[in-house]
């Protein structure tokens, strides 16, 4: 059964796609975890490039966004909390659902904006230039050279991005708290460390670990997939920025299920 979808005006077999991600995905991993210790050494230089392009360079918008998320989280909880008498529950509130979801989440978008966008218009412009084939023809593996670089600095980054972008949720709400729901700042942040569970913050790591995987796969594969000329540069990076969300988003729905399932036994 073939599943057809259209965008950026091209029309694709869903499950080919899927299965062309999975192909990526795991000769990605492969040069990654598996090679190093085959004698096919990884470029550490490169995999720290990207390291900081993806994640330092990151930080300072992520913070922004998760900052006023958290804050607004914390008003619209309020909102509902006060009717109860149960004000004192926002920190909970906030603190769950910015572990849980939106930090993942959040943080994944923003990684796709900058970061995603960036592995197909780089490798697109290679293949446009036909820098691709120049490093097929001297048995240079574009994969090993080009994209495992990419995944292991997504492994290590988005997790990280995670765990400030629900530190900076927590601060965000923590503005509310303090000025309207008679807490100190410590005993706010007491309060919310309080609230999570152990699950709560491994499966909002494990969700990072997995779109981190999907954003490099999907920008990577758009970029091998561009035709010729230079306005499919621009094509391929659109394709990428909406594939990846729409595929982000269908991870988080499998595994906030899974964890969901998972939790009731």
């Amino acid at each position: 059964m073939e599943i057809l979808f259209q965008i950026g005006g091209g029309t694709f077999n869903g499950l080919s796609y899927v299965g062309s991600l999975a192909s990526l995905g795991a000769r990605a991993a492969y040069y990654t975890l598996v090679a190093p210790f085959k004698g096919k050494p990884l470029r550490l230089e490169r995999a720290i490039s990207q390291a900081m392009d993806v994640g330092v360079r990151c930080l300072p918008i992520l913070s922004l966004i998760t900052f006023f998320i958290g804050l607004i989280l914390a008003l619209q909880a309020a909102y509902e909390l006060r009717q109860f008498g149960a004000i004192s529950a926002v920190a909970t509130a906030v603190a769950v659902s910015m572990s849980r979801e939106l930090g993942p989440l959040i943080t994944a978008i923003v990684v796709i904006g900058r970061s995603g966008s960036a592995f197909a218009a780089e490798i697109g412009t290679m293949k446009v230039n036909e820098e691709i084939d120049a490093m097929e023809t001297m048995a240079i593996s574009p994969i090993r050279f080009l994209v495992a670089p990419k995944f292991l600095a997504m492994l290590v980054m988005l997790p990280c991005l995670t765990v400030w972008a629900n530190a900076m949720g927590v601060l965000g709400g923590s503005l509310f708290g303090v000025a309207q729901a008679d807490f100190t700042f410590v005993r706010y942040i007491h309060a919310s460390i309080d609230s999570l569970l152990l699950r709560d913050i491994t499966s909002g790591l494990v969700k990072s670990v997995m779109f981190g995987i999907t954003i490099t796969a999907v920008g990577c594969l758009e970029g091998l997939s561009t035709g010729a000329g230079a306005e499919q540069v621009g094509r391929s990076t659109t394709r990428a920025v909406v594939m990846s969300i729409f595929l982000v988003v269908i991870v988080d729905l499998l595994f906030t299920a899974m964890f969901f399932f998972a939790g009731d036994r």
